[in-house]
């Protein structure tokens, strides 16, 4: 066990509970510690009521495990609807906005018995107007966006896990940046209901914990389905497609030093890698990601552009004036032409287990300003394709770094497997 409380996994933390030897309350304290401490430099928080809390936290101690989170406190980001706190979607129009339901991902937490610690800071509109927060590993870089908050309360052991969502790379980017596990399942796969959309097409719910087995615990529990163990039939070293991408020199030197040598520990370790090329098909697929994605943000923020144009950044404007611009028809044609790639990488990547790719260009940027590029995150969220971020590696700035896998869509099952396969073999 941990020397603190606040320091275990969920995994760890719901089985010491089971068990008689913590309660919740003592677990949410030790959380509760922590946040006091470090909020100040790191920020991850937009809404914490600590007696709300502990009242969950004994209301859980008083009854039956009701699940496998019974007693686990978890961040949810502030675009995900709370009928017991407020939701401001990270925009000072809802700062006092109270949800008259909970989003089903919440609905599900408690189900299982967890405990809605509080909300985490969101970019705005999970957008690319950043929030207050700060990467936990140095306060002078980013923690990455939009999911900033849940990355740098997680990575910091203010709670073991906590929720985000993705519409190019608002999970897996934090989650690298910040050092944590970062997971985005296959599109729909986990209900979006009661969460705020950025671009309907794209948007994906996803979660981040310090632990592999925390993921696929409250992956679970989102889909309500009983956990699931990870790893069942990787009996055999995987078949890893090692893709580069059309973006590869954009990443840092680092980031393609450490990817290239994971490939190779990779292959020393038993995997079949094998170099993959996007076929020239792929070659536009960055322009009209953004012409779809600009076209379904001006609808989703026509409101607030209507009645708030003062109180939104010049960011959420820009992306409404220039998806009013885009024509339908080139948005119909731009769907399509996506529905086509999806199509086209599925049957490419017949035979392979995974991908091999950066979770980002690098460590952290400098600055709270920019909370980075999607560079490799946004083909395999408009693929509709399952990705998870592995903390393997620390830059020359003592960063995080992560390696990102990715799978066919609906393979999440083998996604698990295969970064279960990672850790015992290079881990």
């Amino acid at each position: 066990m941990s020397n603190s409380l606040n320091e275990l996994s969920a995994t760890e933390a719901a089985a010491q509970i089971a068990d008689g030897n913590i309660s919740s309350e003592a677990l949410v304290r030790a959380c509760l510690e922590r946040i006091e401490a470090r909020e100040p430099d790191v920020a991850a928080w937009i809404y914490l009521d600590p007696h709300h809390a502990l009242a969950q936290a004994r209301q859980r101690d008083s009854e039956a495990a009701t699940g496998p989170l019974h007693g686990i406190p978890v961040g949810f980001k502030d675009i995900v609807d709370t009928a017991d706190m407020p939701t401001a979607y990270g925009s000072p129009i809802y700062r006092d906005c109270r949800p008259a339901t909970d989003a089903v991902c919440v609905t599900n937490t408690r189900a299982a018995g967890g405990i809605v610690m509080g909300k985490t800071v969101s970019t705005e509109f999970a957008f690319r107007y950043p929030g207050r927060t700060a990467n936990p590993h140095n306060r002078l870089y980013s923690p990455g966006g939009s999911s900033s908050g849940s990355a740098a309360a997680v990575a910091d052991c203010m709670v073991p896990l906590a929720i985000g969502t993705q519409t190019g790379g608002s999970v897996i980017r934090p989650a690298a940046y910040c050092g944590v596990y970062g997971y985005k399942a296959t599109y729909n796969l986990l209900s979006f209901a009661g969460v705020r959309h950025l671009a309907e097409s794209f948007d994906n719910l996803g979660c981040m914990a310090r632990t592999l087995d925390d993921i696929a615990l409250f992956r679970s529990v989102l889909m309500a389905i009983p956990p699931q163990p990870i790893g069942a039939g990787v009996e055999t070293p995987p078949r890893i497609a090692f893709c580069r991408t059309p973006y590869w020199q954009e990443a840092q030197d680092a980031t393609r030093e450490l990817i290239e040598d994971a490939a190779g520990r990779f292959a020393a370790a038993g995997a079949d890698v094998v170099d993959f090329e996007l076929p020239p098909s792929f070659d536009g697929i960055l322009d009209l990601t953004w012409q779809v994605t600009h076209f379904e943000c001006a609808r989703c923020f026509a409101y607030d552009y209507a009645e708030h144009a003062e109180s939104i950044s010049g960011a959420v404007r820009d992306a409404v004036e220039v998806g009013r611009a885009v024509p339908y028809e080139r948005y119909i044609e731009n769907l399509r032409t996506l529905e086509s790639l999806r199509t086209e990488i599925h049957a490419a990547l017949d035979g392979f287990d995974a991908i091999l790719t950066p979770s980002a260009v690098g460590e952290a940027p400098l600055g709270l300003g920019d909370t980075g590029p999607i560079t490799f995150n946004f083909l395999w969220t408009v693929l509709h394709m399952p990705a998870i971020t592995l903390p393997l590696f620390t830059g020359p700035n003592d960063l995080p770094i992560g390696a990102q896998l990715v799978a066919r869509r609906h393979d999440d099952d083998r996604l698990l497997a295969i970064a279960r396969w990672v850790e015992r073999h290079i881990g």
